[in-house]
């Protein structure tokens, strides 16, 4: 019972949050924060809104992300990004954990291992139980206690995250993640590879 209320509160809190953000600061459309990989010249642009909570986001990017880098991003062909949509404040505090490495490098590679561990931090009984499991991933990474803690006090961090996910509400309405754009365009098709890859290469 208390893991359950725990995990409640901490949810009612962070859309709290969201409605306080929304209705007291004025946010632009500048995209930044964006962690992506590829490059700038790439005829395609893939735009991942996910919360690093949700199990399909994981699985878009164990499944889809990690064959279109090899086939396509490490070509040059595709650019991708990854816009923060948390859905809950588990999700909030591991994109600020994401952004504590030094280098894009390690911040592409902590996300891949934030996704492949999911079931592993995603889950406990109150927030500062998975911030401990957060913690331990991050050590992977150079990071220790106090830089980890330091990334998930930073305000620029957050205004970041909560920037781009306001931002994906009204510019693109999204409501759910994963929710996909490939060069501004929404990807309703199947979430396996051979359907994405013939869509992106309607682009190319």
């Amino acid at each position: 019972m208390y893991m359950f209320l725990g995990k409640k509160f901490d949810s009612i809190i962070f859309f709290i949050f969201i409605f306080l953000a929304l209705t007291i600061k004025s946010y632009s459309f500048e995209e930044k924060g964006v962690i992506s990989h590829g490059s700038q010249d790439s005829k395609v642009v893939v735009k991942v809104f996910s919360s690093l909570t949700c199990p399909h986001c994981a699985d878009f990017h164990k499944n889809i992300f990690q064959k279109l880098k090899s086939e396509f991003i490490d070509r040059n062909l595709v650019k991708f990004e990854h816009h923060s949509f948390p859905l809950d404040l588990a999700a909030l505090n591991a994109e600020k954990i994401l952004r504590c490495p030094s280098s894009k490098e390690k911040r592409l590679k902590l996300l891949d291992e934030i996704y492949e561990k999911q079931d592993f931090w995603a889950s406990g009984t109150d927030i500062n139980n998975i911030n401990s499991k957060l913690l331990k991933i991050g050590k992977n990474y150079g990071l220790n206690n106090d830089k980890i803690k330091n990334c998930l006090n930073n305000e620029q961090f957050e205004e970041e995250i909560l920037n781009l996910r306001i931002n994906g509400s009204k510019k693109y309405s999204i409501s759910s993640t994963p929710t996909i754009l490939i060069n501004e365009n929404k990807y309703t098709g199947k979430q396996d590879y051979v359907s994405f890859k013939k869509a992106i290469e309607k682009f190319l």
